[in-house]
């Protein structure tokens, strides 16, 4: 229970912090698309220093739950940010949910607690053998690397979609690693910890994640970059998980079809919540953006 309630506390924060840092970003120049600098430019809007304010603590609520359970119990539970964000963004748009909004919800919430349920997440032990623990963060990466690197070729609204999806892949590599960076800890206190390799590359993650995501709220509304990150992130962390972190889930025929369904109805959430009309438009007042929305 405990590691419930940190876990959808986490989430909160987070989909409050990625409400407030769109709004901020979609006011963001151009020129700093994929750069730093954006960073530095949206460091002086006053949302955008509270939305990571929020996305911070949602990050140590976060690890703290990664700590006391598994990724795989915790990831889809960090899932339900977006109805977090959604809530918000309802209030400031004044929209009512209607069936799509309800349906999304119902969907997302019920689809969590079916994976939960049917697969059991339990732990064992991580794996040990190198060799895969690098394949599958290597093929994380990897994969969010590309996308990254295909969104610039793309129109935009696709552009913000594979944005959000390399973040999202990202940030679920990232919730691996804080694992076993919180395992380090536990065992060897701050000396274990700073002598891996492992909180430097969680840093080192959020920043580039960071810096994807903004550039996806910069250039289109939050229903296109965010439930692509929402539904990747907890994909990865699954994947992660299983792959070399030894979280175990029920492998039974009738166990995989419930988990299988229940990750399909998450994801299925996601994008009817992400299209729905309370969640913000993003005007730009970017005429070189708002072309590339037109057909043809």
């Amino acid at each position: 229970m405990t590691v419930f309630l940190l876990a959808v506390s986490a989430a909160g924060c987070l989909g409050v912090g990625f409400v407030l840092q769109q709004r901020a970003a979609r006011h963001a120049p151009m020129q700093d698309f994929l750069s730093l600098r954006l960073l530095l430019d949206l460091a002086r809007m006053p949302r955008w220093p509270a939305g990571i304010g929020c996305m911070a603590a949602g990050m140590a609520l976060g690890a703290v739950a990664l700590g006391m359970g598994e990724v795989t119990l915790v990831e889809p539970l960090l899932a339900t940010n977006l109805l977090f964000a959604m809530a918000l963004s309802r209030y400031l748009t004044r929209q009512r949910l209607g069936r799509q909004g309800w349906s999304g919800l119902w969907l997302l919430a019920g689809g969590v607690t079916a994976f939960i349920v049917a697969g059991e997440p339990h732990g064992g032990r991580g794996v040990a053998a190198p060799v895969r623990h690098w394949l599958v963060m290597g093929a994380v990466l990897g994969l969010a690397l590309l996308l990254a690197a295909c969104a610039k070729r793309v129109r935009m609204s696709r552009e913000a979609a594979l944005l959000g999806v390399a973040a999202g892949l990202l940030y679920g590599l990232q919730d691996a690693l804080t694992r076993i960076s919180g395992e380090r800890f536990g065992r060897g206190g701050w000396t274990a910890l700073l002598t891996g390799w492992e909180p430097y590359a969680v840093l080192a993650l959020g920043v580039v994640a960071l810096v994807l995501v903004q550039s996806a709220f910069e250039t289109a509304p939050l229903r296109m970059s965010l439930p692509a990150l929402t539904a990747a992130q907890p994909l990865a962390g699954i994947v992660c998980g299983v792959g070399f972190l030894g979280d175990r889930l029920n492998v039974t025929a009738g166990a995989l079809a419930w988990e299988a369904a229940g990750l399909v109805a998450v994801v299925g959430g996601i994008v009817l919540i992400g299209r729905h009309p309370a969640m913000p438009a993003g005007v730009t007042g970017r005429p070189e953006r708002v072309r590339e929305l037109q057909p043809g």
